[in-house]
């Protein structure tokens, strides 16, 4: 599984903030045997983040995209703007299935407004800003990510005939 991570931050883009939730994302994902292809942080510019998404979806071969950051009420906050602007089709499951294991242990995972979907052959999953928050959701959703790419990958077999791990 190949992945490119996406910060978005207006800070952390100015180097006025260290990023810790992109680091985390490529930790965790390295973990279970993805390759990074790619990493950056990039203002939050809806036009600049719906470049980025573009060119790494097309050009760089990346099955999944983490973006961290940019999803919540701010004015700032473009992320799921440009996501939607770039995808072809949602994919709700894994935000919604992100928000629910985070309305857990906080209710504010309610004004989460991530969205999920494909271009092309890429998954694009946007995730929160925060370490903390990041790590919470990608062990919600990890179990399924290997699945999702093959399917993508034209790599799948019959859904129906696997076994899933944890039986979730």
């Amino acid at each position: 599984m190949r992945i490119a991570i996406i910060t978005v931050s207006d800070k952390g883009s100015r180097g006025e903030r260290a990023d810790t939730a992109g680091p985390a994302i490529r930790e965790i994902m390295e973990a279970k045997g993805a390759e990074a292809v790619s990493y950056e942080i990039v203002p939050d510019e809806r036009e600049v983040i719906e470049d980025r998404l573009r060119k790494l979806a097309d050009e760089c071969a990346a099955d999944i995209i983490f973006t961290t950051g940019g999803t919540g009420f701010s004015p700032r906050d473009a992320t799921p703007e440009a996501t939607l602007a770039v995808i072809e089709r949602e994919a709700p499951g894994i935000p919604e299935a992100m928000r629910a294991a985070s309305l857990t242990i906080t209710p504010h995972a309610m004004l989460s407004r991530a969205v999920a979907g494909i271009r092309k052959r890429t998954l694009i999953v946007n995730m929160p800003g925060s370490e903390k928050a990041v790590r919470e959701s990608l062990a919600v959703i990890i179990p399924a990510l290997p699945h999702a790419v093959e399917i993508l990958t034209g790599e799948g077999g019959d859904c129906a005939n696997q076994k899933i791990e944890n039986n979730i």
